[in-house]
């Protein structure tokens, strides 16, 4: 039973290999993470569930990065449900928690509360961008929305762009015992073959949706037929244990994979966090004129910003904004 305790995995992704195919993967648990995530808005019942598997997708993409990295994901589309944007900062030292965040923009005239969630996305792409640093280009990936969820657009982008097969069981939702308030919970398990330095991959399109690759264009042989088992093995976890208040991620493991050598590495702690601040305001507003600023001043005469993602609320001179500023920001701003 899930009890208001936290667990010792939960907010933690697992990495993990299995010897015998040549295939990687993680688990991760989220709990409060996800809660301090949602809590920052009052979506929708079926925006809240896009967000939630978007926010578990990047908790389990993102902890390959390395330390001070940010990866983003981005999911556009012309429906209802215009944007899911996460944000997954890597460590800013070894044993320090990554930061996770994320948010949703939609038409809630458009929205039709008792389709499934994903189709109110509608026609659109999956993107993820990789922030290396200050001074490098970040890397950016696209993909057509496709398959029917995001974990099928995710597997789709590490095909596509990636020449990875990769594959996603996920289960989220809220959880609530007697006398308890509810609150959101979520897990999921991730794998995918490593890389290898010339992959197959065949040569007239896809066999996708749309022409788009997937594993079967991607592996050949014995690979082929390692990966497939693997993924029938996943086929047989249950939403209990993806969870799981009452079976540790390494315990799943060996449920799932104990023929194929699981082995287990440090799990990496996950906590909500924003990068949000004044100055990084300032930084976004540098590039409006004095005119624009002045359309921008309240009666009050200040400025104000809200942050979309923790919802924080910035008051400032606007004599210190834009190209034009006429001060410093620590001169009474």
């Amino acid at each position: 039973m899930i009890t208001g305790t936290q667990l010792a995995w939960d907010d933690t992704v697992l990495p993990f290999q299995l010897d015998l195919p040549g295939i990687r993967g993680r688990v991760a648990r989220l709990d409060g993470t996800l809660d301090h995530v949602l809590k920052q808005h009052n979506y929708p019942p079926l925006i809240e569930a896009l967000v939630a598997e978007a926010a578990l997708l990047t908790a389990l993409i993102g902890q390959a990065v390395k330390l001070r990295w940010k990866l983003s994901i981005q999911i556009r589309g012309k429906g209802p449900a215009r944007l899911i944007a996460t944000d997954y900062y890597g460590p800013t030292d070894d044993g320090q928690p990554a930061r996770i965040r994320a948010y949703a923009s939609y038409d809630k005239e458009r929205l039709d509360h008792d389709a499934e969630p994903f189709s109110q996305i509608g026609e659109g792409y999956f993107a993820v961008l990789i922030h290396q640093g200050e001074d490098m280009t970040p890397y950016q990936g696209i993909t057509p929305i496709a398959g029917g969820s995001l974990s099928a657009c995710a597997e789709t982008y590490f095909a596509q762009s990636e020449q990875l097969p990769t594959r996603f069981a996920l289960t989220f939702g809220k959880s609530q015992v007697p006398g308890e308030a509810s609150h959101w919970r979520a897990g999921g398990v991730m794998l995918q073959h490593m890389p290898k330095a010339s992959p197959f991959v065949a040569a007239e399109g896809g066999s996708g949706e749309g022409g788009l690759l997937n594993h079967t264009d991607i592996l050949a042989g014995e690979e082929g037929e390692n990966w497939t088992r693997a993924n029938i093995l996943l086929d047989t976890v249950e939403e209990l244990e993806l969870i799981g208040p009452t079976v540790a991620p390494t315990d799943l493991l060996v449920r799932l994979f104990h023929e194929e050598g699981p082995r287990a590495f440090e799990p990496q702690p996950v906590r909500f966090g924003c990068s949000c601040s004044a100055d990084k305001v300032r930084q976004s507003m540098s590039i409006y004129s004095a005119k624009d600023i002045r359309h921008m001043t309240t009666d009050e005469g200040i400025v104000t910003a809200d942050c979309q993602f923790c919802g924080a609320h910035y008051e400032l001179d606007p004599a210190t904004l834009g190209f034009e500023a006429k001060k410093a920001a620590g001169d009474g701003a």
